[in-house]
């Protein structure tokens, strides 16, 4: 009997086996623990964005307030990111990245309209260079990931000023001139050496505290909490006062960080210059009563 046309094609041939379909690969998705420090630093990012459009807008006060929003989430991711252990290499590219727009690009955009502009090119000259040191400081922290080859004394430090603090040090012109008025404080003579100042503090070698590690004693643990709601009262009475306030003091505390930094350098050198290292047999000194060729009789 003649078999039908259709059963002469290769895949009814005898003897041939059909292969089964292989599943296709199921795409790996991220963990909550992974995906929310991101969350909190694209809306870091929103918020800097937010900042250029409010100084577009000439709405000083809200685009501080939105720096001061981005701070506020770029200090919790990394900290929700460690308590989570939802670290990871794209999260600290897009941290980096945030804060180089939130902390660099949109504070040198609002000094540049609010006050620089008045300088001609030198104040564009001085946005741009605080803009383009803030992302150096920020390439250079992400150079050095992964690296340890710190001592353990200096866990405590930074190198230069962080990008955030950097952009309330440069904002705090402006913070003043919303109640001391623009008159003075926010004139190009003031202003522009400022803004160069701030932004060779972000790239500077200098040690400066990053309180990350400091641990608050038994002792002073309810007077440190009555210290910040205190400081929340004021931002709710005299916020620009009260952020004013805050710039200074951390730029007071430089002199410190750099004298406190050398006292531990100091301390560390001496303890490695009094290891005293072992001293072999054939030159160790005699027991009391023998010679040197000589040795001690047992009793």
């Amino acid at each position: 009997m003649k078999r039908p046309p259709v059963f002469n094609q290769p895949i009814f041939r005898p003897g041939r086996v059909r292969r089964p379909r292989r599943p296709h690969p199921r795409l790996k998705g991220l963990s909550i623990n992974h995906l929310l420090p991101n969350v909190l630093t694209v809306l870091a990012l929103c918020s800097g964005l937010t900042a250029i459009r409010f100084a577009i807008q000439e709405r000083w006060e809200p685009a501080v307030i939105a720096i001061v929003i981005a701070a506020i989430l770029d200090a919790l991711d990394g900290r929700i990111a460690r308590l989570l252990n939802g670290q990871s290499k794209f999260g600290a590219e897009l941290d980096s990245l945030s804060d180089a727009i939130s902390f660099g690009v949109a504070p040198a955009f609002m000094m540049y309209l609010w006050g620089l502009n008045g300088a001609g090119s030198l104040g564009w000259i001085a946005a741009m260079a605080y803009a383009v040191c803030c992302a150096l400081r920020l390439a250079r922290f992400n150079s050095r990931l992964g690296v340890v080859d710190l001592p353990p004394w200096a866990y405590n430090y930074f190198t230069g000023v962080p990008a955030p603090a950097g952009a309330g040090l440069v904002l705090l012109p402006m913070t003043l001139g919303f109640e001391a008025g623009p008159d003075w404080i926010g004139h190009p003579v003031v202003i522009v050496p400022w803004t160069l100042m701030i932004g060779g503090l972000m790239v500077s070698t200098l040690p400066t505290f990053s309180f990350k590690g400091a641990r608050v004693p038994a002792q002073w643990v309810v007077p440190a909490l009555a210290g910040v709601g205190l400081i929340a009262a004021m931002m709710v009475s005299q916020p620009w006062w009260t952020l004013s306030i805050i710039g200074l003091a951390y730029l007071a505390t430089l002199p410190f960080s750099i004298l406190q930094f050398r006292k531990l350098q100091r301390a560390a050198e001496l303890m490695k210059g009094e290891i005293v290292e072992p001293v072999p047999a054939e030159d160790a000194p005699a027991e009391a009563g023998t010679t040197p060729g000589e040795t001690a009789k047992p009793l």
